[in-house]
């Protein structure tokens, strides 16, 4: 699996959902098998996943929500190979 880098678009797979569940209090991704509860953080990052924005204006939207947290950009990148890697999202 190669790297995702800034000019990578990700995208839901199909199947998967996010959304806010009042229970869970918090973000989730539904998918056909189940259910995962979403950290602030996560959440924060595939909200912003459209399958239109590149991983760069992705990465450039949240440094301008959290302009005070260092390695953010890293932390992006991190997460969402970890996504790709969990087949939550494909990469183009």
């Amino acid at each position: 699996m190669n790297p995702v880098v800034r000019d990578n678009t990700p995208v839901l797979r199909p199947g998967f959902r996010l959304q806010w569940e009042p229970v869970q209090n918090s973000h989730v991704l539904l998918y056909p098998e189940g259910m995962v509860k979403l950290n602030e953080s996560a959440a924060e990052v595939l909200l912003l996943v459209d399958g239109k924005r590149p991983v760069a204006d992705i990465i450039d939207t949240l440094c301008e929500r959290f302009p005070n947290v260092p390695g953010l950009d890293e932390d992006v990148l991190a997460f969402i190979e970890v996504a790709h890697a969990q087949h939550w999202l494909h990469i183009r």
